[in-house]
């Protein structure tokens, strides 16, 4: 039966209602007689040409064995397959593919975690606090006056497990199949910018350990106050020590700079977090890699200047969206 299709089956039932007989029929679809027999047989029996339920390989675990399985994984999301094994209470010979079946079966299956900041309960609460104040904010008459700005680190080289080798088999240490990294990390660039719906600041080379007294000369002095000269302006940065402290305050506070209060441990509310990785992947896009911290940092800016100016717009009216997100979450970690 099985070098019959489900079609050719068919066939052959149609064939032999029709009358002919059953040794021209297995001669046409080149099987045996007897197949041809016990099809016919079947269809008799029980009204059909599918296969018969077989009972197949024994089930390895048992019912209490799977609710085990579920059960500890679902209260532990980290815990490995193997783990589950030794911890199986009773004498068994379950196998590591056994226990990831089981918890397929179950809906779980091993996933790349989706790495946050931590989160105390104070930062919730901050964060939830934060999410309903601004509920009501619109794009139209809030957001678009917020001028966002963040620092980011760029890595000359990543090798964050996600770059794949089209190879061939035994080709895995081919001098054209291995990423070669540096021993000790191929260093790279901070760099500072903002955003606002309407434009976008120049990206700034930040050199060095920033400190606050750094932070005022030559950042927001010759950078940010420029963007700000209108009323409605809106500065957005996070608490970061150089942000927060006492001389970058009162440095706003004298040129009567309005800060948008911002919750701690919460990149997942700036939308330039989303442009900075925007900004990556254009730059490891490049036909011709950066080879060094020059090349990064003219690749960046380059391309910092190519951003379409409706993707920052774009960014920007999901701001309605975080907060509701935020809020739904309870201050927990959102899909932003």
């Amino acid at each position: 039966m099985a070098r019959l299709s489900r079609e050719d089956r068919q066939i052959a039932l149609g064939r032999l209602q029709a009358g002919q007989s059953q040794s021209a029929i297995a001669r046409h679809f080149h099987v045996s007689q007897s197949t041809i027999s016990r099809l016919w047989v079947r269809f008799q029996a029980t009204g059909s040409v599918a296969d018969l339920p077989r009972a197949g390989r024994p089930r390895a675990t048992t019912a209490a064995h799977d609710r085990f399985i579920r059960l500890r994984h679902l209260r532990n999301r980290f815990l490995s397959a193997s783990s589950s094994v030794q911890a199986l209470p009773g004498p068994h010979r379950l196998s590591d593919q056994t226990v990831r079946n089981r918890l397929h079966e179950a809906g779980l299956r091993a996933r790349r975690p989706h790495r946050g900041a931590v989160l105390t309960r104070r930062h919730r609460q901050n964060r939830v606090q934060w999410g309903n104040q601004h509920l009501r904010w619109t794009v139209r008459n809030h957001w678009r006056h917020v001028w966002f700005s963040d620092e980011s680190y760029f890595l000359l080289q990543r090798h964050d497990g996600r770059r794949r080798v089209y190879r061939r088999v035994n080709e895995r240490y081919a001098p054209n199949c291995v990423d070669e990294a540096p021993v000790h990390g191929g260093g790279g660039v901070m760099v500072w910018g903002a955003i606002n719906t309407a434009g976008r600041s120049t990206l700034v080379h930040v050199q060095g350990r920033i400190t606050a007294q750094r932070y005022v000369e030559e950042i927001l002095r010759p950078h940010a106050l420029p963007l700000l000269a209108d009323q409605d302006a809106i500065f957005q940065q996070d608490n970061a020590r150089p942000h927060t402290a006492r001389l970058t305050t009162q440095f706003l506070t004298d040129h009567q700079v309005q800060v948008l209060p911002w919750p701690s441990m919460s990149p997942d509310m700036n939308p330039i977090e989303h442009l900075w990785d925007e900004l990556d992947r254009r730059v490891r896009r490049r036909e011709e890699a950066p080879a060094n911290h020059r090349d990064l940092l003219q690749a960046l800016q380059e391309e910092w200047d190519t951003i379409p100016q409706q993707d920052i717009r774009y960014l920007i009216q999901s701001m309605p969206r975080r907060c509701r997100a935020v809020v739904a979450a309870q201050g927990s970690h959102t899909p932003y």
